[in-house]
């Protein structure tokens, strides 16, 4: 995904590594390129395949490794 210049990868299960052990290949080769990556979402069977803005909008807090967010999506009108 960084290869291919994803600006974000969102995925709808628990951790986008392996959680049997504590490497994290994924997360550490995405955050080193500035590609944040957004875990625990649901409902992305509902979008369409393109002609959507996804916003992901943080609480305002530091120094945390995690936290939630709010995620949505807004469809185009155009469609």
């Amino acid at each position: 995904m960084v290869e291919q210049g994803a600006a974000l990868v969102g995925i709808d299960s628990l951790n986008i590594d392996d959680t049997d052990d504590g490497a994290r290949p994924a997360h550490t080769a995405l955050l080193a390129a500035g590609i944040p990556v957004v875990e625990h979402l649901r409902g992305l069977e509902h979008l369409p395949p393109r002609g959507f803005r996804f916003h992901a909008v943080p609480p305002p807090v530091e120094g945390m490794g995690t936290f939630p967010v709010r995620a949505y999506a807004l469809l185009d009108t155009d469609r």
